[in-house]
């Protein structure tokens, strides 16, 4: 990203010119350019996005000066002075944060700047999202910015995959369970999720034990008593036959602003893991697992719940699920009883 001491070098890519394509960039893809973008209200994500830029540009160029603007406080020109070259070389980084309050003297620079960028400066521009600043936005994305979406995280998939990415950068691992646990505990709020990697990442090296990953005791004894209250735990004391913890379970996810649809849901594929893993067979569950569409972590744990289930329980809780599906989907007059009717009857089918 270096430009020669005392030059300026133009962008001639279709991600810098003016009229350029916009392009939009996956997270954990995000690499330097002359226009990074990222949109959404998630500022972990946007952060973490930024700082891998940044990590990018300084490991190809390690003088490189990195400039930081707060948008609600820019002062006309000071844009075209961040990014004049330095007399003694080295590329440029600028950072934007706030892009949603640009004043118009921020518009009117980064307007002027986006029409013909440099391409050994990264300019890197953080908009929270919303109606404000979009005609910026719109100017940016004309110029060619490469785009980043920050949105919340909602499928916890996407949730598990963002721990499993904190861990990395500390430089430790978790195990499934361990990750599953900490989505469970902390998954509604990011910031906290990643604080609560970096401490067990730290807290694992610190550690005199051998093992080499973090293991759910660990989450359990951090962090155990901040699990919340979803369809996943609803459904884990559903099958291991606490009718009356399941159902405590449920009338607070309830209460809280559940909807019986991802209630049912959870249940359904417990019992669906617990059908499969039952009629799997002998083996290792690295060699069963890939055939059921599981990985080998979610066979191991299906085939430990097992414990205490019949074909006959097991026929009776699929019924009961599907049943329940159809009526929080609109076949029946009232979705909480239900699933209330749903995890009762699971639960009574698994025998003590």
């Amino acid at each position: 990203m270096a430009a020669p001491s005392g030059t300026r070098k133009k962008s001639t890519s279709s991600t810098g010119r003016s009229g350029g394509s916009a392009r939009t960039v996956p997270l954990g893809e995000v690499a330097p350019a002359p226009l990074v973008l990222l949109v959404g209200p998630e500022d972990v994500l946007a952060q973490r996005a930024m700082d891998d830029v940044t990590a990018a540009a300084r490991a190809a160029d390690p003088e490189l000066s990195v400039e930081r603007i707060a948008a609600s406080g820019y002062e006309r020109g000071t844009l075209a002075l961040m990014s004049s070259p330095s007399l003694f070389g080295g590329g440029i980084l600028i950072r934007i944060e706030g892009l949603e309050a640009a004043p118009e003297a921020l518009v009117q620079d980064l307007t002027a700047y986006a029409a013909d960028p440099v391409d050994e400066i990264c300019v890197i521009l953080r908009h929270a999202g919303g109606a404000r600043g979009r005609g910026l936005l719109d100017t940016l994305r004309s110029a060619g910015a490469r785009e980043t979406l920050c949105q919340s995280l909602a499928k916890d998939d996407d949730k598990l995959g963002f721990a499993a990415g904190e861990f990395r950068r500390s430089g430790a691992q978790a195990s499934p369970q361990a990750l599953r646990s900490l989505v469970d505990a902390l998954g509604s709020n990011l910031a906290e999720l990643a604080a609560a990697c970096r401490q067990l990442a730290e807290g694992l090296e610190l550690s005199e034990s051998t093992s080499a990953r973090v293991e759910v005791e660990q989450v359990e004894e951090w962090f155990g008593g901040r699990v919340e209250v979803t369809g996943f735990k609803v459904a884990d004391a559903t099958v291991a036959g606490r009718a009356d913890q399941a159902l405590s379970l449920l009338r607070h996810a309830l209460a809280t602003g559940s909807d019986p649809v991802p209630v049912v849901a959870a249940l359904a594929a417990k019992v669906r893991a617990l059908a499969k893993v039952s009629v799997a067979g002998r083996g290792r569950s690295a060699e069963l697992a890939p055939s059921l569409g599981m990985a080998p972590w979610q066979f191991d744990r299906a085939r430990r719940e097992l414990s205490g289930w019949t074909e006959e329980g097991l026929a009776a809780a699929v019924l009961a699920v599907a049943r329940a599906d159809a009526e929080v989907k609109g076949a029946g007059r009232d979705p909480v009883f239900a699933v209330e009717r749903a995890v009762l009857t699971v639960a009574r089918a698994r025998r003590p």
